[in-house]
């Protein structure tokens, strides 16, 4: 996996990497030692006690009865001022905006938590592919020649093979399929290691997966994910932050909500000169 600072995090060297290479990137030091702090404590205080709280991929941890090591936090942008600085760096908005289009828009942003002896996920691709073992569901000629999707996971705790390091195959991005067993995922993949604040930058398609976390501490990151300006996001984030958030909101945070591209709206009732700017 191509390592890089915020110095030489070059957007192109990136994307070509993101699309042609092995599908993911390891950025260093865009977020400051108090920067992951806060977000770490932060992720702790709402997950103390929040097992419950919808997550995905659970796999092993369904069938073995630990769905209370795998924890969720969603929301986040109104749990602290730390998460818009770091789901609108200007490093990670460069390089998002030569991937997606420069509207681009973030899907959701939450906390994973998984707690020592949680079990990991089941290899998996995301949102908006994450349903593509139906094939059937989505458009003839459906083809990865442009991405619908990166992913960023902030490292709040240390990501080593023993706590559970996502995996991922590389190169399986350009195979735009969901990962079966006949794929030998464990027996190809390799980890996305790192240490808390390092960000691991990803195409979604690839094929990845939580991995058990066998260390003594918890496993846990910032997961945020980036859309096309076009593609319906995963999370109605707008719907889920106050009033005030959204007045405040910087001109890179109203586009990651989608407050920028208006549709769906009720064209009938736009104004009309809105309306012809459409034309």
């Amino acid at each position: 996996m191509k390592r890089f600072t915020a110095q030489t995090a070059d957007p192109d060297t990136i994307i070509e990497e993101l699309l042609h290479g092995g599908g993911a990137v390891t950025i260093s030091g865009l977020f400051s030692p108090g920067d992951i702090a806060e977000a770490r404590a932060i992720v702790m205080a709402h997950s103390e006690n929040e097992s419950e709280k919808v997550t995905h991929f659970q796999g092993a941890a369904a069938e073995a009865g630990k769905i209370n090591l795998q924890r969720r936090v969603w929301n986040l942008l109104a749990k602290g001022d730390v998460f818009s600085r770091m789901a609108a760096h200007p490093v990670l908005m460069d390089v998002l905006r030569r991937f997606l289009g420069t509207e681009f828009i973030m899907g959701s942003i939450a906390a994973n938590r998984i707690l020592p002896g949680g079990p990991g996920q089941e290899p998996h691709v995301d949102y908006p592919y994450w349903d593509f073992h139906k094939p059937e569901t989505h458009p003839a000629g459906f083809n990865g020649s442009f991405p619908m999707n990166a992913q960023v996971s902030v490292i709040l705790d240390p990501f080593t093979a023993e706590s559970g390091a996502t995996a991922y195959v590389p190169g399986s991005q350009k195979q735009l399929r969901y990962p079966t067993a006949d794929d030998r995922f464990y027996e190809r993949c390799e980890r996305m290691t790192g240490e808390p604040g390092d960000v691991a930058l990803f195409y979604g398609v690839t094929w990845h997966c939580a991995m058990p976390n066998r260390a003594d501490h918890d496993r846990s990151a910032i997961l945020i994910q980036y859309l096309p300006k076009w593609v319906k996001p995963m999370e109605d984030m707008p719907a889920a932050l106050p009033q005030a958030f959204i007045d405040a909101a910087s001109p890179d945070m109203r586009q990651l909500l989608g407050l920028n591209y208006p549709y769906p709206e009720v064209l009938d009732a736009a104004r009309a000169g809105n309306a012809e700017g459409r034309a």
